[in-house]
């Protein structure tokens, strides 16, 4: 995963050699003239489209009520048992933690690495461990705001070895997104970016 990632974040290199190529399949003698014209895009015409431009907003938008953060948080009193069932049942892999009383106000995150790490290999026992003994603590947590542009949070998720990140603003913990939408949210961009070049190069701009 972590190379997949990497390669998507080169994202701008692979846009222009899978067009490039394209076009030299079509015609050799192209090649040059389709560089040179591409070459000559300025960057407010590119930004104009969108390029690079999708935001974690977008991906909060995309997933809909879902992303609303109503079933992604447990409480650090709540045992981890509890806390691990609520993540099977609605296939997550993680939650943000919250403190008691206090839905909007993060006290760290726990996952699924943290209950094999932290419970199964030292032996303990998930129904009387408290989801505050073994969360991330807040001071630790990596986050993003809804502005933050989607290559940025897939950076961030890939320095840190980490596959979700919460979305906090002004108002506090408004969602979470994994590293399973950070890439659909790229792959689409690209697909899109990719479309639009080809129009550029059969004169549609």
């Amino acid at each position: 995963m972590q190379g997949v990632i990497r390669g998507f974040l080169s994202n701008g290199r692979v846009v222009k050699n899978a067009v490039l190529q394209r076009v030299s399949l079509v015609n050799p003698l192209l090649q040059p003239a389709v560089l040179s014209r591409f070459q000559s895009v300025t960057s407010a015409r590119m930004e104009e489209h969108g390029f690079e431009s999708t935001t974690i907003s977008d991906i909060l938008k995309s997933k809909g009520k879902s992303a609303d953060g109503s079933w992604l948080w447990c409480t650090s009193d709540d045992t981890v048992y509890e806390a691990v069932k609520s993540m099977t049942e609605h296939n997550v892999g993680a939650l943000v933690v919250v403190k008691p009383g206090e839905e909007k106000s993060i006290a760290g995150i726990i996952t699924e690495r943290d209950y094999l790490r932290k419970i199964i290999v030292q032996g303990r026992s998930s129904k009387s461990t408290k989801v505050g003994d073994i969360m991330t603590e807040e001071n630790k947590l990596i986050t993003v705001t809804p502005g933050t542009k989607v290559l940025r949070a897939m950076q961030l998720m890939t320095d840190n070895r980490i596959r979700h990140i919460p979305v906090i603003d002004e108002r506090g913990m408004i969602g979470m997104v994994s590293i399973g939408d950070v890439v659909r949210a790229v792959v689409s961009e690209h697909r899109q970016e990719l479309d639009r070049l080809n129009a550029f190069i059969q004169g549609g701009y």
